[in-house]
């Protein structure tokens, strides 16, 4: 009787372990494979801004489209986003974009500068500056490991049939814009390409020297691209806007309002920002910083890179919250920085690019990290890709727009924006190769 007591509480101490490994099994199982437990955990964290020691607490909640997005700001000098190890975009997968090398092409370049005068902007089209040397357009980059197909503009607008492609953010952003313009069309006059741009609002102001943005729909295939201007990519309110000389409230931690009125209507949307976030750009644009409704009455606080960085982790939050119910499941991306190549000088001190032999810095990216880490931060963890473009455009100081453009004034060179043809094809090559 006691033994078979023994072998009955035996068995029933074994049953019960079994049943304890079991349901500890289905636990881990569980919190690995269902992201709630994590994504419920960074949802109810508070930003924090660190600049100098200082902490600037943020909003408590996000209750509406433009509201600001809680977050816990990763630092852009390290490689740590809310407690995670940066993934190398190589690690990801095999392809990586942004490793590889510019390689001599024929071909190049995809369009002519002479004739892309419907998209192409002349202070940009070099083919018609007094520039002599063009050898800067001969060349394409061969990413690491990728198949990438010639870009083809008939090809390209039947895969973008019935879709838009959206371009927010600076100048250089804009320069993407007409460069994929010039692609698509092959640079030729196109009578089935109509501006569109009274849809999004994209009108010239009255007094204004220009509309916000612009938008064009290929009718043969219904495809839109468009551009809106947004240098910082915080929301822009006047505080009087009757007075065009009034301050005008910056948002770090809203969204744009032509992204979230619009956003419901891309397909692909295309996000950069960089060279406007410096004191002189704030000062003339008369932009003042506010955060969670409220002004940054300390300057101190919040210095121009902690606020660069909070307005992109901001807005890559916000959009990565949007993703899983939009109706045209879009595809962001967000640009890298471009790379200014300056010597000697300044834009306002003499500087310059004078310098027209291709690839003299090299030819070959071969590091495995983003050289733009706040970007890189910001999207890591998100649905949002990184369109990685800033090494590889680091080793073309040839092609930028340097003295020879026609508004050039006073010797004043142009070492930030490029000559189109140019680098941002390339860009734009890379965008297409992974839509």
């Amino acid at each position: 009787m006691k033994v078979t007591s023994f072998y009955k509480w035996k068995g029933i101490h074994v049953s019960v372990s079994l049943l304890a490994v079991v349901l500890t099994a289905v636990i881990l199982w569980t919190w690995e494979e269902n992201p709630f437990v994590t994504t419920l955990q960074s949802a109810q964290e508070q930003f924090r801004v660190i600049s100098s020691g200082n902490i600037v607490n943020g909003p408590s909640d996000a209750s509406h489209s433009g509201s600001s997005v809680n977050f816990t700001n990763p630092s852009a000098r390290g490689t740590q986003n809310n407690g995670r190890n940066i993934v190398p975009s190589s690690k990801l997968k095999d392809c990586n974009y942004a490793k590889g090398r510019w390689i001599a092409d024929n071909n190049r370049p995809l369009y002519s500068g002479f004739q892309c005068k419907q998209w192409l902007s002349g202070m940009w089209a070099c083919r018609t500056s007094p520039r002599k040397d063009f050898s800067f357009e001969g060349y394409r980059w061969q990413p690491e490991n990728c198949k990438t197909m010639e870009f083809e503009q008939s090809e390209f607008l039947k895969r973008m049939q019935d879709k838009t492609i959206a371009f927010i953010g600076d100048s250089l952003g804009r320069q993407q814009f007409q460069s994929l313009m010039c692609m698509a069309s092959g640079g030729e006059w196109r009578m089935d390409v109509a501006d569109v741009g009274y849809e999004y609002g994209l009108v010239k102001a009255p007094g204004a020297i220009r509309p916000d943005g612009w938008a064009y729909r290929f009718t043969n295939t219904n495809t839109t691209i468009l551009y809106y201007w947004s240098a910082s990519l915080a929301d822009l309110v006047p505080l009087n806007a009757t007075d065009r000389k009034s301050d005008v409230l910056m948002h770090l931690d809203h969204p744009p309002a032509f992204m979230r009125r619009y956003l419901h209507r891309f397909d692909v949307l295309v996000l950069n920002t960089g060279h406007h976030w410096n004191r002189g750009k704030l000062k003339a644009n008369r932009w003042v910083m506010y955060i969670n409704g409220k002004p940054l009455e300390d300057k101190g606080l919040v210095d121009l890179h902690t606020a660069k960085n909070l307005t992109v982790c901001s807005i890559a939050r916000w959009l990565d919250q949007q993703l899983p119910s939009h109706p045209r499941r879009l595809k962001v991306f967000f640009r890298t920085i471009s790379p200014r190549h300056y010597r000697d000088g300044d834009w306002n001190t003499g500087g310059n690019c004078n310098n027209t032999t291709p690839m003299t810095r090299g030819s070959e990216v071969s590091k495995d990290e983003s050289s733009d880490a706040v970007i890189a931060s910001a999207v890591q963890g998100t649905r949002i890709k990184l369109l990685d473009v800033t090494a590889l455009s680091e080793l073309r100081d040839e092609a930028h727009i340097s003295n020879y453009s026609a508004k050039t004034t006073n010797n004043v060179s142009d070492c930030l924006h490029w000559c189109l043809p140019g680098i941002p094809d390339s860009w734009n090559e890379l965008l297409a190769a992974q839509i």
